[in-house]
């Protein structure tokens, strides 16, 4: 196990990621780096990062591409919710996680994230696992543009098997769901967590293509509809949509639960919030709209490509 090599790679994927986006935008994100130890009630944490975040950009209304190593005495229970005999190990983790608010209406939201942690016990071999994830959160139906993200997801595991991209599309199907609404958070992608296998090595490989395929899986979306007309009302949709955004975020994502339960640093975890939204009681878009269009027949889990 090469825990070097992971960060290395995590770091160059952050920096050629956030490069490509400032060079689309014209805005330079800001560079965070930031460092802290702490040792509460007998539990020593260590961490650091580097949070990249562009707000008020020509495209991005708000962005965020963080990377960050953190690791403890004692897991945490959300990493140990699904690995009880881990509980009570030394901990480390790593990863690079992003998200992407654009401003105009008919730009998806992204998330894309991909991690390795690793157990580790005295006289024991340490326990490691890669998760990630590659989603897609549309405002307005365009099938084009669905279809290109799940096929370039499909494209990212195919080296790896046919099995794959099944597997971890109904994964990602099951997970990013606002189960308190019974509705789907966007139109789903790939997600994955627990991989171990083959080996060190053949995970890893995975998780990097998964990484290397954002930009091939986003890009051309953003480069088709960023300029496309929008109004008051396809504005107004976007930040009802995005309530949604955040109530999956604080209830539900374990990414955001397990940072907070290790009293990680508040402005990383909560980097992925979009910075306007709105919420509305029990409303409903009207009948055969655009709107309804998207929550009745692209907001339901399908075989996309």
């Amino acid at each position: 196990m090469d825990s070097l090599a992971v960060k290395n790679y995590l770091l160059g994927l952050q920096n050629n990621i956030v490069s490509t986006l400032e060079q689309l935008d014209g805005k330079p994100f800001l560079r965070d780096s930031w460092e802290r130890a702490e040792n509460q009630s007998s539990l020593l944490r260590t961490g650091s990062g580097i949070s990249c975040i562009l707000e008020q950009g020509n495209l991005l209304e708000r962005g965020g591409v963080a990377f960050s190593h953190v690791s403890g005495d004692q897991m945490p229970p959300a990493a140990t919710a699904h690995r009880p005999e881990l509980a009570g190990r030394r901990w480390e983790a790593m990863g690079v996680s992003l998200v992407l608010h654009p401003r105009n209406p008919y730009v998806p939201t992204v998330h894309c994230n991909v991690r390795m942690f690793v157990a580790m016990k005295d006289g024991e071999a340490p326990v490691f696992w890669f998760g990630g994830s590659l989603d897609l959160t549309p405002y307005y139906p365009v099938t084009e543009d669905v279809v290109h993200f799940h096929q370039t997801c499909k494209d990212a595991l195919a080296p790896f098997g046919e099995t794959y991209y099944p597997r971890y599309k109904k994964w990602c199907d099951d997970y990013f769901c606002l189960k308190h609404r019974k509705e789907q958070r966007g139109i789903g992608g790939i997600f994955f967590d627990d991989l171990a296998e083959p080996d060190f090595t053949g995970a890893f490989a995975l998780i990097r293509s998964v990484g290397d395929h954002f930009l091939h899986a986003y890009l051309p979306i953003l480069q088709r509809r960023k300029d496309t007309p929008y109004s008051e009302r396809e504005r107004d949709f976007q930040l009802y949509r995005r309530g949604r955004y955040v109530e999956f975020n604080l209830v539900h994502d374990r990414g955001t639960i397990f940072g907070l339960q290790t009293n990680g640093r508040t402005e990383s975890i909560l980097l992925s919030m979009p910075p306007l939204v709105k919420w509305r009681y029990d409303w409903h878009p009207e009948p055969d709209s655009v709107e309804a269009t998207l929550t009745e027949k692209f907001l339901v889990p399908q075989d996309w490509v």
